[in-house]
């Protein structure tokens, strides 16, 4: 295992979080995500970097800029002219203020007396304005770790992003219905000191946002962004991390990255290295050529070729797992709109032969020890992505570039952008401030942490510490204890594996559990604790429930009841066949057969017919068996 502290791992994590409220954040829409299909129109944008209140022009918005992109919108009869970007913002959303409040104290954090809104450039078109607005709610936090205190630096109430439903030719297309969703952004300090600690930090932070029952759940709700450096490095930011069981193996391979990257500098400078910045057209060298790549491209492009001196064996050394230099320089040329590079340190390959390879050296001026690198495209395309391959080469040789890139699902990381500066803010003229006054802070009722409450469901309830700390974390913990008041007779156990087991079984089969609702599930644990419902018949109503959303628990298992004839007589029948099949089998175990054959027919029956007739049922014919 590396040692992180010699290597100098500076390590933040930035933690955003959909709030779970009524309304967005600027407007009186719902906060419910859409399906696509229901799109009832769309429109477009395009977008441009605008110059902040400085004076400059923000380096992330202007690269962005550079890509000629169409912005497509989905929109919804949920939508509204604030989400279109037609009509300014509304005031901010006070429930949502109200949540970031108590999450603020949850985090110890200094809460402003006065919060402003701003203006973050974006143009990457996840927002249809060109900026996303967002607010500094608070301020120098911390939270206590297995590693010691990590500090919380920012706490800010923003908008969430419209969420990209595709990539076509020169265009993306986004849904507008997450956007607007209130979000709280969480910063903490460059405390984190190993990738293990990243991933217990952000679980910790997790735990207390879960802990306020006001915060969204499921993909896509929560996502951590991760910064890591090293001595010598550079701050880079790994954005879209979703799974935290992914932190850890993320942070692992930013490092390993920013290591090669440093020994492949200082290879290259010890090499005397130097980047060509000529352009050449080789499309000659191909005119005859077998590669269907590039044959494709000529047809109305032209293959454009850069020489990297001394950079042979260089381009293509890995630097994360599956991806090396030559990845890198892809990722940066493919920004606009081509589909790669190809390098001699790959050739031949893909189509083409050794003898084009020769003469592609030959037509840029390559040695040996020199790398070459060719864009086959439309002319602009491939103009602008070996200019931006010159670029990125020559930070190969001064320094590991400071960027913000997206996770990938094996744990490594693409390009996506340079590191925004401080030129993207500058204040919302639309939105008013929001005072803050001590008497509103102090109003706020922090929750019961998560620990706290596995802890009262033990005692109170009689669980055992695995079902009591999945329901403290679950999202049915309130419903939990409101069965529990209003069906005191039920078992806590029962109603804990039907919540967290028994629904998403039958969500997996295609019921629609979410039209069962809350109070028939309290009315059906009160049949149970009443007596009146045997546990095995709860999925049973449960389906009917879902299939009859009009349909009352006692109505729903009165259908079923009124099945339980056929259901037995169905029972007595695959009893008595199950018997005969099993003579063998009953006379070698005779009532000890009894548990093996009553999981045969509880397959079957399993929501039909209680476990224990099916139970009594084949004792009774095992014993006249055996008699026989």
């Amino acid at each position: 295992m590396p040692d992180y502290a010699a290597l100098g791992l500076k390590c933040g994590i930035e933690i955003h979080q959909q709030l779970d409220t009524q309304e967005k954040l600027f407007c009186g829409c719902p906060t419910r995500l859409r399906d696509v299909a229901e799109s009832s129109y769309e429109f477009f944008r395009y977008l441009r970097p605008t110059v902040s209140e400085l004076g400059e022009v923000d380096r992330a918005a202007l690269e962005e800029s550079k890509v000629k992109r169409k912005f497509v919108y989905k929109a919804y009869d949920t939508t509204c002219l604030v989400e279109n970007d037609e009509e300014p913002p509304r005031e901010l959303n006070q429930e949502a203020l109200d949540i970031t409040l108590q999450i603020a104290k949850l985090l110890n954090m200094r809460i402003a007396d006065e919060v402003h809104t701003m203006r973050k450039i974006v143009i990457d078109g996840s927002n249809t304005s060109g900026f996303q607005r967002t607010a500094l709610v608070a301020t120098d936090g911390y939270i206590e770790t297995s590693e010691g205190r990590v500090g919380v630096g920012v706490l800010c109430l923003e908008e969430e992003a419209c969420q990209k439903i595709e990539e076509k030719n020169d265009s993306v297309v986004y849904s507008l219905d997450r956007l607007g969703i209130p979000l709280v952004e969480i910063g903490t300090a460059p405390d984190i000191i190993s990738p293990a600690h990243a991933r217990s930090t952000a679980e910790k932070i997790g735990l207390l946002l879960r802990a306020t029952g006001r915060v969204k759940r499921g993909i896509g709700t929560i996502r951590q962004d991760l910064n890591v450096s090293i001595a010598g490095g550079a701050r880079v930011e790994v954005k879209g991390v979703q799974e935290l069981g992914s932190i850890d193996i993320i942070v692992e391979r930013e490092v390993e990255r920013q290591v090669n990257l440093l020994r492949i500098r200082d290879e290259l400078n010890a090499r005397g290295a130097a980047v060509c910045s000529d352009i050449i057209d080789v499309s000659s060298v191909f005119a005859a050529t077998k590669s269907t790549v590039i044959q494709k491209a000529q047809k109305d492009g032209k293959v454009l070729a850069v020489k990297l001196e001394k950079f042979n064996g260089i381009v293509g050394r890995e630097v994360q797992p599956g991806r090396r230099l030559g990845t890198e320089l892809s990722d940066r040329a493919k920004r606009y709109g081509v589909g790669g590079i190809f390098h001699t340190d790959e050739l031949p390959k893909y189509g083409i032969t050794e003898d084009e390879v020769s003469r592609l050296r030959a037509a840029a001026g390559a040695g040996t020890k020199d790398c070459v690198v060719m864009v086959a495209a439309a002319e602009e395309k491939a103009m602008n992505a070996l200019k931006a391959v010159i670029e990125r080469a020559v930070e190969a040789l001064e320094r590991v570039p400071e960027e913000t890139r997206r996770a990938l699902p094996d744990g490594s990381s693409a390009y996506m952008r340079p590191l925004p500066g401080a030129a993207r803010m500058y204040p919302e003229t639309d939105v008013p401030p929001v005072q803050v006054p001590a008497s509103r802070i102090d109003s706020i009722v922090l929750p019961e942490l998560l620990e706290e409450k596995k802890a009262r469901y033990m005692s109170q309830f009689g669980l055992n510490e695995e079902l009591a700390w999945q329901m403290a974390r679950s999202a049915h913990s309130r419903l939990f204890e409101d069965i529990m008041d209003a069906a005191p007779g039920a078992s806590p156990t029962i109603i804990v594996r039907t919540l967290e087991t028994t629904l998403a079984e039958l969500a997996k089969e295609g019921v629609k559990v979410e039209l069962i609702g809350d109070e028939r599930l309290r009315q059906t644990f009160t049949m149970l604790s009443e007596g009146a419902l045997v546990k095995e018949a709860i999925p049973g109503v449960l389906r009917r429930l879902a299939e009859k959303p009009g349909v009352s628990a006692t109505d729903a298992a009165a259908e079923l009841s009124g099945a339980g004839d056929d259901a037995q007589k169905a029972l007595e029948e695959a009893a008595s066949k199950l018997i005969q099949e099993k003579k063998e089998f009953i006379k070698e175990r005779e009532m000890a057969a009894v548990s093996p054959l009553m999981g045969v027919l509880m397959k079957e029956f399993r929501g039909k017919v209680s476990g224990q007739v099916i139970s009594d049922l084949l004792k009774e014919k095992i014993k006249k068996a055996l008699e026989t």
